[in-house]
């Protein structure tokens, strides 16, 4: 009677840190954040300090940062941040999956708070540190998304690595010096991906001759239905994906294969869309869906080749 006592204690415990997110995710959504606030300091004072409660905590700054209330949302954001590296003398960051969601909404938070305010250069120089103190760990790839998102536009873009690939063999971004480029950052369990094909579809359709489309991806350990694959078995199932959803939409779609390019590219967000002109150059670093009429101002400045002046 004693264990399932016990049991039912933990069962009951795990639910309650289950539904805490949820809860304060869904009172965000009303626009009720004090109802939320409330939710995350009752939930703390019957269990304490968990990694379920930090990510609901780490949702009260994102919340606050879209209503662009940035006192409160750089106050949870601190306060999230401060209670994780706490957790992380405990435990390793990546050792479950809250703790590392808490800490990147965390960093995000401040350093869009920063940049909102008009300190771009401070929010650039916290990134930085926080990408050099977590770049051994599954959040690198969030802090650079936030670095690039306020640095990367009018740089050279980083290369892609071409070396492992499904369908055609893709081209160098140095090859295609000369030749814009949009690279479309997808993964194969990704709808949002895959509703972003008519615009890719159109824009080859209307660019191809002067504009190249490379669509890099990676592996994310599973394939269908979540089941775990061997790398072997996922770059198949990539292939699979590309054939069915997007080869015949997007003829001669080149994927290069290669997580590390995710990485330098910070394209934690799928799909994410950049657009580099001829001269290598960054043009639009966007995470997430654009539609064409959104992309159409970015590829008629940049997305085509540009013609050659002769006296």
């Amino acid at each position: 009677m004693q264990k399932r006592l016990i049991s039912y204690a933990l069962l009951a415990a795990s639910t309650a840190s289950s539904a805490i997110i949820k809860d304060v995710r869904d009172s965000i959504a009303r626009n009720d954040l004090a109802g939320a606030d409330a939710q995350v300091e009752a939930y703390r004072r019957q269990n304490g300090v968990t990694p379920e409660m930090l990510e609901a905590l780490s949702w009260l700054g994102r919340g606050a940062l879209d209503a662009r209330d940035y006192a409160p949302a750089e106050k949870y954001a601190q306060q999230t941040y401060a209670l994780c590296v706490e957790q992380l003398k405990h435990q390793p960051l990546d050792q479950e999956r809250h703790l590392p969601i808490a800490l990147g909404a965390a960093i995000e938070v401040q350093a869009n708070v920063m940049a909102a305010r008009g300190e771009r250069s401070a929010a650039v120089d916290f990134l930085r540190y926080q990408l050099r103190t977590y770049h051994a760990t599954s959040i690198r790839m969030r802090i650079q998304k936030n670095l690039n998102l306020l640095t990367l536009e009018g740089k050279p873009a980083p290369q892609i690595a071409t070396k492992e690939y499904v369908g055609p063999k893709p081209l160098t971004l140095a090859a295609l010096k000369g030749k814009p480029v949009l690279l479309f950052f997808w993964a194969h369990w990704c709808g949002d991906c895959k509703a972003e094909i008519p615009v890719l579809s159109r824009i080859e359709k209307e660019y191809g001759s002067h504009l190249a489309i490379i669509g890099p991806t990676q592996r994310y350990g599973f394939v269908a239905q979540g089941a775990e694959a061997p790398p072997d078995g996922e770059l198949k199932y990539i292939d699979e994906v590309r054939q069915k959803y997007y080869a015949p939409r997007i003829p001669g779609f080149q994927v290069p294969v290669d997580e590390e390019t995710f990485k330098n590219y910070g394209a934690s967000t799928t799909p994410t869309i950049v657009l580099v002109d001829a001269s290598g150059i960054v043009r639009l670093y966007r995470p997430g869906n654009m539609s064409y009429e959104e992309l159409k101002p970015f590829l008629e400045k940049y997305g085509r080749v540009p013609v050659a002046v002769t006296d």
